[in-house]
C-alpha cells in the first residue's frame, strides 16, 4: 500500500498586526521547519505534530510512505499570496512526482482549519479542491485543529475530518493516527461514507473552548458517547477560531457514517446538545488592573504560583507577543517576585547579548505591534541561543529554536523572559531554559490564552484571565468584521 502524506498549518487572525509571509514558515517557534519531499518523516517524526501520529500508525500498517512536505507558522495575520502559492505549488509538485512514479492508494493531510490566506477566506479548502484535481476520488483524509472554521467545502472534499479532541491541544498525534487508520478503512472498504455538516448559530470565545474546563468538557464526553452509540466513523467537532473575517467563522459539526440518515441524525442531535448549553460558554476574565491586585493577594498565602494568562496577546492565536500592558501593570502594583514569559522583541535581546551577563542596559520594551513600549533599566541576568526541546504535554519533542534570548530583571523584583521569535508561552521548558523554575515564582504571567493550561495548571495556586492590550480580544465581537454569515451570534447569549 502506497500512501501520500504531507502538512500545512496555520491560524489565521484577520485583525492581527502583522501578515504572515514565507519565511514565518521556513523557521517556526516551537515547532519544526519547512519541510519538502524525502526529509520531511525524520523531521516531524519525534515530535508532537498530528503527522508525526500518522507516520507511526502508517508504518504499523506496513504501508509504504511518500512525503510531500510539512510546514506551520505561528498564528498571525492572513497568508500572504506569495506564501499561500509557494507552499501549495511545492505539495502539489510532490504530490504530481508521486503519482508519476506509481500509483497511490491514498492521502493523509496534517492541515490546520483556520487558515485565510489573501485570496483565498477557506484556504484549506482551496489546497483540498487543488489535490483532488490531481488524484480524483482517491482517499483523502485529514486531521484538523479544534480551531478550525470548518467548511462545507472541506467536508466535501475529504473522505474523513478528524479534528483533535483536546484545547490544550495533548491528542495531536492521535489525531494523526486516527485519521491515518480512518484512510486504511476507506481504502479497505471502497467507498465512501456518508456524510453531514453543521454550523452552530453563535462563536465560542477562545478561553471557554478549553476542554478541561466546564461546559467543553461535558460537551466532549458527550460527543464520544453520541459516536459510540449510533456507531459512526467520525464525530468531528471544530470549536472554531472566531478572529477570521469570512462567512464560516464560527464552530461547526461534521459527521461521518455508513449511512446519510444516521450522519445527518447524529449531526443533528450534537449540534442540539453544544446548543443547549450556550449559556454556559460565556467566558470569566477579569482587567488587569483587578487581576494583578488579585494575583498579589492570593499569592501572599499561596505556595504555589498565581498564573496570569495574558489572553489577548496570545501568540498563539495571532498576537505578536510584545503589548506590555500587563507588564506595566506588575510594576505599578509592585509584583515583587513576579516572572513576566514573555516579550517577543529581538532588539531588547540583541542589546542584552552585546551587554553580556550582569550588565545594566536601558530598554524598550515590546510595543513593535502597538506602539506602546515599556521604558526600563534591566540587568541582565543570563543570554542564551533561545535552543531547546519542549517537554510540556502539549510539544514534547518538539524543537525550539527562538533566536536569542535573554532573562532581565527590572524593578521592583520582576524578572522578563525576551525572544527574538514569536512563540506562545505554553511550555515551562521556555522558562527552564533561562534558569528559571516555574513553580518557584509568586506570580507567573504568560503570554497564552488556554494552551498554558496543559504544562502550569498542575503547578498552579489559581489561574486568572486577566484583559490587557492586544488582538487576540476575550469578546471578538468588539472587532469591525465585515464577512460573517448574517444572524450568528459573535458572543454566547447569557441566558
Amino acid at each position: 500500500m502506497r500512501l501520500a502524506i504531507g502538512g500545512f498549518m496555520h491560524e489565521s487572525h484577520s485583525f492581527a498586526p502583522r501578515p504572515t509571509t514565507y519565511p514565518d514558515f521556513v523557521q517556526p517557534g516551537g515547532f519544526p521547519r519547512l519541510q519538502r519531499g524525502t526529509g520531511t518523516i525524520e523531521a516531524v517524526r519525534g515530535t508532537s505534530v498530528p503527522l508525526a501520529g500518522a507516520i507511526a500508525a502508517a508504518e504499523t500498517a506496513g504501508a509504504t510512505l511518500v512525503p510531500l512536505g510539512w510546514c506551520f507558522a505561528n498564528p498571525a495575520g492572513p497568508i500572504t499570496d506569495d506564501a499561500f502559492e509557494r507552499i501549495c505549488a511545492m505539495l502539489i509538485d510532490e504530490l504530481a512526482k508521486a503519482l508519476d512514479a506509481g500509483p497511490l492508494d491514498g492521502v493523509y493531510l496534517d492541515l490546520h482549519g483556520a487558515a485565510v490566506a489573501e485570496s483565498f477566506p477557506d484556504a484549506e479548502g482551496e489546497l483540498l479542491r487543488r489535490v483532488r484535481a490531481l488524484i480524483g476520488d482517491l482517499p483523502l483524509t485529514i486531521s484538523l485543529d479544534p480551531h478550525a472554521n470548518l467548511t462545507a467545502q472541506i467536508v466535501a472534499l475529504a473522505d474523513a475530518v478528524v479534528p483533535f479532541r483536546t484545547y490544550p491541544h495533548i491528542d495531536m498525534k492521535e489525531a494523526g493516527a486516527q485519521a491515518m487508520r480512518l484512510l486504511l478503512t476507506r481504502i479497505d472498504r471502497g467507498e465512501p461514507w456518508a456524510r453531514a455538516f453543521r454550523q452552530l448559530e453563535f462563536w465560542l470565545p477562545l478561553g471557554s473552548q478549553c476542554t478541561l474546563l466546564a461546559p467543553m468538557d461535558g460537551v466532549m464526553v458527550e460527543r464520544a458517547a453520541m459516536a459510540r452509540r449510533n456507531s459512526v466513523a467520525e464525530l468531528g467537532f471544530c470549536f472554531g477560531f472566531p478572529f477570521a473575517d469570512f462567512a464560516d467563522c464560527g464552530a461547526a459539526i461534521c459527521v461521518y457514517a455508513d449511512t446519510q440518515a444516521v450522519a445527518d441524525t447524529t449531526a443533528d442531535a450534537f449540534a442540539a446538545h453544544v446548543a443547549g448549553q450556550e449559556a454556559a460558554f460565556v467566558q470569566e476574565t477579569l482587567p488587569a488592573v483587578e487581576a494583578v491586585a488579585e494575583a498579589k493577594r492570593i499569592a501572599a498565602g499561596a505556595s504555589r504560583p498565581v498564573v496570569l494568562a495574558d489572553t489577548q496577546d496570545n501568540p498563539g492565536g495571532g498576537g505578536h507577543g510584545d503589548t506590555t500592558g500587563l507588564l506595566a501593570e506588575l510594576v505599578r502594583q509592585g509584583a515583587v517576585g513576579a516572572v513576566f514569559c514573555l516579550i517577543n522583541d529581538a532588539d531588547s535581546a540583541g542589546v542584552c547579548h552585546a551587554a553580556g551577563q550582569g550588565a545594566e542596559v536601558a530598554l524598550s520594551l515590546g510595543g513593535k505591534s502597538d506602539g506602546v513600549p515599556f521604558d526600563c533599566t534591566a540587568r541582565v541576568e543570563r543570554v542564551t541561543d533561545g535552543r531547546f526541546t519542549l517537554t510540556g504535554p502539549m510539544g514534547a519533542g518538539n524543537p525550539a529554536d527562538l533566536g536569542p534570548c535573554a532573562l532581565i530583571s527590572i524593578a521592583p523584583g520582576i524578572r522578563v523572559m525576551l525572544v527574538s521569535r514569536k512563540v506562545q508561552a505554553l511550555d515551562q521548558a521556555i522558562l527552564r531554559h533561562v534558569g528559571i523554575e516555574p513553580a518557584s515564582a509568586p506570580i507567573l504571567a504568560l503570554k497564552s490564552s488556554v494552551h498554558f493550561r496543559a504544562d502550569f495548571a498542575p503547578i498552579a495556586e489559581r489561574i486568572i484571565v486577566a484583559i490587557a492590550p492586544g488582538p487576540v480580544v476575550a469578546d471578538p465581537a468588539t472587532l469591525p468584521f465585515k464577512h460573517v454569515r448574517p444572524g450568528v451570534r459573535m458572543r454566547p447569549s447569557p441566558r
